[in-house]
């Protein structure tokens, strides 16, 4: 195929013009283009922006928290200190106490019993 050749100086002028008017077209819709993407990341940018700083203030909240976890946790009693704690109970053996109800029953049981033995003896 061959392409059209232009004979005079005013059709090459022409040609070049059509050229010239088809590569700006194209030179403003890519910068149009350009403008629009550069739009849209700087909005995604700004997003992305928004959520690191969320995700930052996320993460100060969580070391505060992890702080004062491990603040209470030093005032937990250590493993020995339960030890010592498991050897007084075993020796006062609190399933042997008595309440203050169970108390007064004895002694008023005492009463009744020395009572009686007097009674036995004088008689």
């Amino acid at each position: 195929m061959q392409e059209f050749q232009p004979t005079t100086v005013e059709e090459r002028v022409r040609v070049l013009e059509s050229r010239y008017s088809v590569v700006r077209d194209r030179i403003f819709l890519i910068n149009q283009n350009m403008i629009q993407e550069y739009r849209k990341l700087n909005k995604e940018i700004k997003l992305i922006d928004s959520e690191v700083k969320g995700l930052k203030q996320d993460l100060n909240e969580i070391k505060n928290v992890l702080r004062n976890v491990v603040n209470e946790m030093q005032n937990f009693a250590r493993k020995e200190n339960v030890k010592v704690i498991e050897k007084y109970i075993g020796f006062w053996n609190p399933l042997n106490f008595v309440t203050q109800k169970e108390v007064v029953e004895i002694i008023n049981r005492g009463e009744k019993d020395s009572t009686k033995e007097t009674a036995n003896r004088q008689s």
